[in-house]
């Protein structure tokens, strides 16, 4: 379907021939400098969340392909670990500057592969290349020394140094910036780098894999297998070459990754699921929190894991709050993600939709009150037929903290509002979870505000915003979402080793041994 001559400022034919491209060449694997095949010849296929049909398909990477893999960032890491930091930064710039000159492609295939509207994907690849560029300062500034000069008899110091080579693996939602928010302080700090994207969303792995070929980044640097989770995923963190994984992923995976990674004492930073509060008090600006509330749970058509997906509104405004907040929803635009008026496009997968409606009619088992939605969108609000598709119309019920819909996560356009009494019932129920990603409070009594951010259970909290990403500042949660923080520096306790050297300024009193007597 063509909605215009150019989406977005990208023409039609561009459109055309990225489908058309996807179409004819798999997703291959990049291993030591080379695209490459399984060893197999397997592929699988990735569908076009839009109508289900399979949009390309990509290789099959197993053991064989992982061990290559993690062979090759082997060997490629003491070069690259002792390679500048001028020059990385060099390579990082380079890199960034070549996803700028391929956005346009970037976007329109990570668009049509996992389902999100293109108003919010020319974002993603936006913030992808700025990951690149935000670190390539930090690889010549990040890796600073400090001393503790002990009198005038000894100096230690400390020193960064790279950690090893990285596995990433990287989740469906928002895969091209998710998986680049990695690699980039990876590299920057001196890493070489085992990616393994999610099966359901491929296709700009490989993309990416072009452009640092591109940027004529070492062969084995950076590499990349393709494959299912159970197989190519379970093997990457199995695999001893490999001493750090990142994940980001649901809960119950990332339990899956810890244990088995644990007989190799691997370094792991799970960014997992969440379940995350926005708090609305009576004396808020509600127009600002209506805004932000909607924008934060049926953007990104509710596949994010930092989602206010559940919404606690003060008794005295609930009613009319939720009010407005069901009206806007029923009026959000779903269609397909290259309509350029598309503000909610199909989810990821149907085995993803078909999860998605369980957890609906699980609310309506419990006794919650559904609003607005609660089915698939069959038309688009230009009337198209979305009936092939994983559509789903924007959700909203009324419920309690107990339900299921209010405790687990759903990673959809589904919101549950509940109301609280005061202060103290916000915050009891705002905790009342296994998750502590991020939180979301509204309000003009800031010493409130800051009361409250100082005892939710939430690795981020906004006060009178949704979430804006801050390069430098920290990422992580606690409790079910993780433990980890990455971000600026605090990517450094990640991927680098902190060494202590001891250094005496005047001969030191060693103790003889060994001399008898």
């Amino acid at each position: 379907m063509r909605y215009a001559d150019q989406v977005a400022g990208i023409p039609w034919e561009k459109i055309e021939e990225v489908r058309k491209k996807l179409g004819e060449r798999p997703a291959l694997h990049f291993v030591a400098g080379e695209f490459l095949p399984s060893e197999s010849g397997e592929t699988f296929p990735s569908l076009d969340p839009a109508t289900n049909e399979v949009l390309g398909e990509a290789a099959r990477g197993q053991a064989g392909e992982v061990d290559r893999a993690a062979r090759a960032a082997l060997e490629a890491f003491p070069r690259w670990s002792r390679t500048r930091a001028k020059e990385r930064k060099r390579y990082l710039q380079r890199i960034a500057e070549l996803m700028e000159e391929h956005a346009d492609e970037l976007a329109v295939m990570e668009c049509l592969d996992a389902g999100q509207v293109l108003r919010i994907v020319r974002a993603q690849v936006a913030r992808a290349a700025e990951n690149f560029a935000f670190y390539a300062e930090y690889a010549e500034h990040a890796m600073e020394d400090r001393t503790y000069p002990v009198d005038r008899d000894w100096l230690y110091y400390t020193l960064r140094v790279p950690a090893g080579p990285v596995g990433i693996i990287t989740p469906w939602n928002a895969p091209l910036m998710l998986s680049t928010w990695r690699i980039a302080p990876a590299l920057a700090f001196g890493n070489t780098v085992v990616l393994k994207p999610a099966e359901w969303s491929p296709f700009t792995a490989t993309k990416l894999a072009e452009i640092l070929q591109e940027a004529d980044l070492p062969p084995g640097v950076f590499n990349l297998v393709q494959g299912l989770g159970e197989e190519a995923g379970a093997a990457l963190v199995a695999h001893p070459s490999v001493p750090l994984i990142t994940l980001t992923g649901e809960t119950e995976t990332g339990k899956v990754v810890m244990r088995n990674a644990a007989s190799h004492l691997k370094r792991l930073s799970l960014e997992l699921g969440g379940k995350s509060p926005a708090l609305v008090f009576a004396d808020a600006d509600l127009e600002r929190a209506l805004d932000a509330v909607v924008f934060q749970i049926y953007s990104f058509n509710g596949e994010r894991c930092t989602a206010s997906s559940r919404l606690l509104v003060e008794e005295p405004i609930f009613e009319e709050f939720v009010a407005r907040v069901a009206e806007r929803a029923q009026a959000i635009r779903v269609g397909h993600p290259l309509d350029p008026e598309a503000e909610v496009g199909p989810l990821i997968h149907p085995e993803h939709l078909h999860r998605v409606l369980g957890y609906i009619e699980a609310g309506k088992e419990e006794g919650a009150r559904l609003l607005v939605g609660g089915e698939r969108a069959l038309t688009s609000f230009r009337g198209e037929d979305l009936s092939r598709g994983n559509y789903l119309l924007p959700t909203l019920f009324v419920g309690e903290n107990h339900m299921r819909i209010a405790q687990e996560e759903i990673f959809g356009p589904v919101l549950v509002a509940i109301p609280f009494k005061d202060e103290e019932d916000a915050l009891r129920k705002a905790n009342d979870t296994r998750y502590g990603l991020a939180a979301y409070i509204f309000t003009r009594d800031l010493e409130r505000g800051h009361r409250l951010a100082l005892e939710l259970q939430a690795g981020m909290v906004y006060l009178n915003s949704h979430n804006v990403r801050h390069l430098p500042t920290p990422f992580g949660g606690v409790k079910g979402s993780g433990d980890r923080r990455e971000g600026g520096y605090y990517a450094l306790d990640f991927y680098t080793d902190l060494k202590s050297v001891g250094l005496p300024l005047r001969p030191p009193h060693v103790p003889k041994f060994g001399q008898g007597g």
